[in-house]
Formats: C-alpha cells, sequence, structure tokens
C-alpha cells in the first residue's frame, strides 16, 4: 500500500466507497441527460453507421480510460486531477486541472439542472416559467445539496436508487426493441459511408456521451482499496455504457424511421414500441437519470474545492468538514448555490461548448503524468498498464485529433476561463506570501 503524504493523513473524510460505489460514479458520470437525445443527431450525421461512432469514439476513450485507472491508483488521497497534475508538473498545472475539471462540471450540472426542471414541467407546468420554474431549480438544488451534505453513504444509496430505474428503463427500451421489432433492429450497413467531415462531427458530438467518468477518481480519499476499485470502476463502467448506447441506437433507428429529424428521438422510440404510456414510461428514465447524474457530479466537484483549500490554493473555509455527516459541508453548499444562480439564468448552450475542450485538456494532461509519475510508484501495490506507454501516447493523440473538430468558439471560450484560473490561483499564492 503506497506510503499516506501529509495532504492524506490531514483528510477527515470516511473511506465508505468501494467498487459498487466507485462504478456508479463513472457510469452516472457517462450516462446523463445526453443519450436521451444524441441519437437523432447521430442519425442525422452518419445514418446506420451511428452505432459504429459509439464504438469509435469508446476505442479514443478507452487509453485515456486506461490512463485514468493507472493514475487513479497511485493517491489514497481526495482531489484526482490536483494531486497528480501537481505532482507531475507543479502545483499551477495541478490548479489548473483542478480548475477546469470543476467548470466543466458546474456548467454542465447548471444544464442537467434546467433540462430536469424542464421534464418535471412535462408533467406540472406550473414549473414551466416565472417564479414557479424558480421555485423548482432552488428545490432541486436545494435536495441534492442536502443528499451530499448528509454523507457519501447516503449519497450512493441515492445513486443506487436512481441507476437501477434509469437502467430498468432504458433495458427496457431495448429489449421492447428486439421483441417487437426482431431482426430489424440490426443495420443493414447498405447506404453510403458518410463523408469525414460528417464523421468527425458525429464522433464530436457522441464524445459527450463519453466524457464524465474522470469524476470517479476525484473522491480517492473516501474509497475503501483505490488501489484495486479505481482501475476496475472505470474499465467495467466504460464497457457497460458502450454496449447499451449501442443497443439503444440500433432499437432507436430501426423503431422511428424519420430518428434523424426528432428533437426527442427516445421518446418517440418508447413510443413506437410501447404506446402512449411510453413516453410517460421513458420521462421516468430522463428524471432519474439525470437526477443521478446531478448527484454525482455534485458529489466528485464539490471535492475539488475541499482538495484546493487543503493545498491554500483557496480559503480555508472550503476544506472544512462537517463534524456530524464528516463531509465537505462547506464546498457542497458553494457548489449548490454556484450551480442555482447558472440555472436561473436560463440556456448555457453556450458556455457548455467549453466543456469538452477542457475536458480534453485535462485529459492530455491526466495521460502525460504516466511517464512522469510511474518511476516514482511503480513498487507500490498499483495498477500499471501493459505496453509500456504506448497506451498514454494513444491517448493523447486521440485527443489532440479531437481537438481538431471542436469550434473556435470552444477555443476562446476555453482560453478565457484558463486566464481566469490564473489570476485566481496567483492571487492565492500572492497572499499566502504576506
Amino acid at each position: 500500500m503506497p506510503k499516506q503524504t501529509t495532504q492524506e493523513i490531514a483528510e477527515k473524510l470516511p473511506r465508505n466507497l468501494g467498487l459498487w460505489g466507485v462504478w456508479m460514479l463513472v457510469v452516472n458520470g457517462l450516462i446523463g441527460a445526453g443519450i436521451f437525445g444524441l441519437p437523432s443527431g447521430a442519425a442525422r450525421l452518419a445514418g446506420e453507421y451511428s452505432v459504429l461512432i459509439y464504438a469509435f469514439c469508446a476505442l479514443l476513450m478507452l487509453p485515456v480510460i486506461l490512463s485514468f485507472a493507472e493514475v487513479g491508483s497511485y493517491f489514497r488521497g481526495t482531489g484526482g486531477p490536483i494531486r497528480y497534475g501537481k505532482l507531475a508538473f507543479g502545483s499551477f498545472v495541478g490548479f489548473q486541472g483542478g480548475w477546469l475539471y470543476y467548470l466543466a462540471r458546474l456548467i454542465s450540472f447548471a444544464a442537467n439542472t434546467v433540462l430536469l426542471t424542464d421534464s418535471i414541467a412535462y408533467f406540472f407546468p406550473i414549473f414551466e416559467e416565472g417564479s414557479g420554474r424558480l421555485i423548482c431549480l432552488a428545490l432541486i438544488c436545494t435536495g441534492l445539496t442536502a443528499i451530499n451534505v448528509l454523507g457519501s453513504s447516503e449519497s450512493i444509496k441515492s445513486m443506487t436508487l436512481f441507476t437501477i430505474i434509469k437502467f430498468s428503463v432504458l433495458i427496457s427500451l431495448v429489449l421492447g426493441g428486439f421483441y417487437f421489432l426482431g431482426p430489424d433492429v440490426i443495420p443493414r450497413f447498405s447506404s453510403p459511408f458518410p463523408s469525414g467531415s460528417d464523421f468527425g462531427a458525429a464522433t464530436l458530438l457522441l464524445i459527450y456521451a463519453f466524457v464524465g467518468f474522470e469524476g470517479a477518481v476525484v473522491p480517492a480519499g473516501e474509497a475503501k482499496n483505490p488501489e484495486r476499485d479505481m482501475p476496475w470502476g472505470l474499465i467495467l463502467g466504460l464497457i457497460v455504457v458502450v454496449i447499451l448506447y449501442m443497443l439503444i441506437q440500433m432499437v432507436s433507428q430501426a423503431a422511428v424511421p424519420n430518428l434523424a429529424e426528432s428533437s426527442t428521438p427516445l421518446l418517440d422510440a418508447s413510443s413506437a414500441l410501447f404506446g402512449s404510456g411510453g413516453a410517460l414510461f421513458l420521462m421516468v428514465g430522463v428524471v432519474t437519470s439525470v437526477t443521478a447524474n446531478l448527484i454525482s457530479s455534485m458529489f466528485s466537484a464539490s471535492r475539488v474545492t475541499y482538495a484546493l483549500a487543503l493545498e491554500n490554493s483557496l480559503p480555508g473555509w472550503f476544506g472544512r468538514v462537517n463534524d456530524r455527516f464528516l463531509t465537505p459541508a462547506n464546498s457542497v453548499i458553494f457548489f449548490g448555490l454556484a450551480a442555482f444562480g447558472l440555472a436561473a439564468m436560463g440556456s448555457f448552450a453556450f458556455l457548455a461548448a467549453m466543456t469538452v475542450l477542457s475536458r480534453l485538456f485535462l485529459f492530455i494532461m491526466t495521460c502525460a503524468t504516466i511517464p512522469v509519475l510511474r518511476p516514482k510508484f511503480r513498487d507500490k501495490q498499483i495498477f500499471i498498464l501493459k505496453g509500456g506507454y504506448l497506451i498514454p501516447i494513444l491517448g493523447i493523440a486521440s485527443c489532440l485529433w479531437l481537438m481538431l473538430q471542436v469550434s473556435w468558439t470552444s477555443v476562446w471560450l476555453t482560453a478565457v476561463l484558463i486566464a481566469l484560473g490564473s489570476v485566481l490561483y496567483f492571487l492565492s499564492k500572492s497572499k499566502e506570501q504576506v
């Protein structure tokens, strides 16, 4: 077992996360709202070949996830990218890794909170606009904050419930498709293969469904056996998710002939298979999927500000642990308030454009830490990838190719946020020296 550092000894969070908890953080980070809307865009760009794009995205992310699996086994403390970025490249890079991760999670959390409110308004129109909408947003953020403040065990129990419901709905959709449509579910691949530009655009679109897994490595300080559970949780999570994504895409294409034109692809597929009650059934899946994703996001992201506070990169207030519940309550509450503020502003499509690019920077940093850190940890009980440094090199190459697909809007938004993080970092360091 790796020797604990001074920061790891200073942590006061109980180790309640086992392999099941890590796996749920992975799958709920991956399966959020995206899969309920992506099938139509994928069909529009790649037609019946879109199912193969999911497999291609999984292959692109596989070396990255494997790199996270190794790096995640190095540490027993909270912080994820903050810890290994700092140890490999210095405190500034570590801070930026944590900063970009935190912003990406915060923005996506706010956007998914809006989506959850819209889903609730489908049943209760009073929450569709005005004060009713603000009240619904506030109740969601308050409820999720309370769950995360009460303790990691409560968060995992809540995620377990919502994960079971979510998977039940999605698997029922897949089984219903195969039952009612039979062999028609299997694509024939008789149409022309998509052009290079459409293939790249479809890949960039679907890669949204394969980010979020990185949140599982942040709460390593609460894992019972991070050296074992972090790698297996990440790998098993990717396997389950890509198989489910591909099956959902096949069923959607077979059930909805004009899938490329649909704005609610899975709702339309469920209605086609199960009738009028199908849409209501799938809406339950939307609500539970987004809720599980939100719990996972808040759980992981609040540990980033907690870890930054322990390193004196943020005020000590963020690092305080509640005496009763043994959670970083201040960091959780701050995240909940910030998310509500963003959600109350309305649409986040413009800001959400930067989240993929910021995550790609984070992924490249993670892959690049392996050649630096592996020699320091090789003699300890950690997970080491086979093939030397081939896998992290492939991970970096995958991210660089994906970067070529992003828009200039994403580039300058990410540059602005990196600059803002740099200002905050140097301000905190200047105060530390006074």
